[in-house]
């Protein structure tokens, strides 16, 4: 199918925001809203991914269609927000929803409807049931439009190859639009328009150590701001906002995770060299294994790391990780972090987007209800 482009208008003295990949994090989605003030006065858009993944997908897609009413609200589609309702076979779907353990919105709408799911022909039926019993929740996710432009913007999921294709939206093909990995290292870049994306993690791109805050590429004029909601323990969402005039030096924004907070009691200073191991780049040999971290050899680069066990996996392609790192945060007294993980080495933490180790003493902020 080729891709819909829909015209927007961003009027210079209101403040606009672009949010990317909430994946049914309504909890995340309103703390990050709360955070920046958003109100009528505003401008939102929503890059897609609004459901898939995350706890409560329908009601985040009702949460949005109810601000779509009463707020400047524009959204667009991202590759996970029609699964249910695109030609994808059964097969690839059910595989998909028991990789996901519940956490779908299919598995979402079955339950609610009563119905069960034990083959993948089942799913026909839990299409049609939906289209009846959920008909507006269904016609908001089929009307969304693929990239949304304005004077000075494109809005696209995964990417497009550049601002000329727009002339020839008959060649975009809208899946591609969509799920566009790794799309800041395709060489594409933009003139007169600035690309703002979302669906692949910006800390991906990072190479020295995790980051989940936006990335500004001056050069190509794109910016990616998945923050890794859900996707990533570490993740966040990002609040960008849009200059009147797009200038790299102008975009700034706000992040919110809904990770407990604890302040640093103790000075520590950034390690010298670090190693990041990330999502594509995770294959790994084990040296020596250990109930709480096992220490391992990155296969790409050589290096070794302590990893913890519960982040390592084993298959019969070989052994992988969840994103990794050995780089200790620079850490000021009185610092609020972001306590991701307590492990008997010290602390996996967050501090202004960058994830770390920190080995000194905290204070809880606000007390998690579980143990990280």
């Amino acid at each position: 199918m080729h891709a819909t482009v829909k015209h927007i208008e961003l009027p210079a003295h209101r403040r606009a925001f672009a949010v990317s990949d909430v994946h049914g994090n309504l909890d995340c989605l309103k703390g990050l809203l709360d955070k920046i003030a958003f109100s009528t006065d505003d401008v939102l858009i929503l890059l897609g991914d609004l459901v898939e993944k995350g706890p409560e997908s329908i009601e985040t897609l009702r949460y949005i269609m109810g601000l779509c009413k009463t707020h400047t609200v524009h959204v667009l589609r991202g590759n996970c927000d029609r699964l249910l309702f695109d030609d994808l076979p059964n097969d690839w779907l059910f595989h998909f929803r028991t990789h996901w353990q519940g956490n779908l919105i299919m598995n979402e709408f079955a339950r609610r409807l009563n119905y069960t799911i034990t083959a993948p022909d089942d799913i026909d039926g839990l299409r049609e049931l939906v289209k009846q019993e959920f008909p507006e929740e269904h016609a908001f996710l089929m009307g969304l439009p693929v990239i949304l432009e304005s004077k000075h913007y494109i809005f696209v999921h995964g990417g497009i190859p550049g601002e000329d294709s727009l002339n020839r939206p008959e060649e975009l093909e809208d899946w591609s639009c969509m799920k566009n990995d790794d799309f800041l290292h395709q060489g594409h870049s933009f003139r007169n328009k600035w690309c703002i994306v979302g669906h692949w993690p910006a800390t991906l791109y990072r190479e020295h150590w995790p980051c989940a805050n936006p990335l500004v590429s001056a050069g190509q004029q794109i910016v990616s701001i998945d923050g890794g909601c859900v996707i990533k323990r570490d993740g966040q969402l990002n609040a960008l906002r849009l200059p009147p005039v797009p200038r790299a030096e102008g975009f700034t924004w706000t992040a919110y995770d809904a990770l407990p907070t604890a302040t640093a009691e103790e000075f520590q200073a950034p390690s010298e060299g670090s190693i990041y191991i990330r999502y594509g780049d995770n294959a790994l040999r084990i040296l020596e294994r250990g109930e709480e971290f096992c220490t391992c050899l990155h296969l790409s680069t050589g290096g070794k790391l302590d990893i913890l066990t519960r982040d390592i996996w084993e298959s019969k392609r070989g052994v992988f990780c969840e994103d990794s790192t050995d780089y200790l945060l620079p850490v000021q007294p009185g610092d609020t972090l972001s306590v991701i993980q307590e492990t008997s080495r010290g602390w996996l933490v967050k501090k202004d987007g960058v994830t770390g180790w920190y080995t000194g003493k905290l204070t809880w902020r606000d007390k998690p209800c579980a143990k990280p």
